[in-house]
């Protein structure tokens, strides 16, 4: 697996998933908020099955 997800991304990803899970746990939002899994995984993983399928990169290391 190559890293496409670079350093803004990956942290807003995070925070994003963080937040919706953790809303989603406290039961401020539905069910739905645990979707939050998803981009607290890709950041954590540097890796988005969605961009590569898209051919898009965010990380800086694929630019060279």
């Amino acid at each position: 697996m190559k890293a496409n997800v670079g350093g803004i991304d990956r942290i807003a990803r995070i925070v994003l998933g963080l937040v919706l899970v953790a809303l989603a746990a406290t039961g401020t939002v539905g069910l739905w908020g645990y979707i939050g899994v998803v981009p607290l995984l890709t950041g954590l993983f540097r890796m988005c099955p969605l961009y590569s399928l898209l051919g898009l990169s965010t990380c800086p290391l694929d630019r060279r």
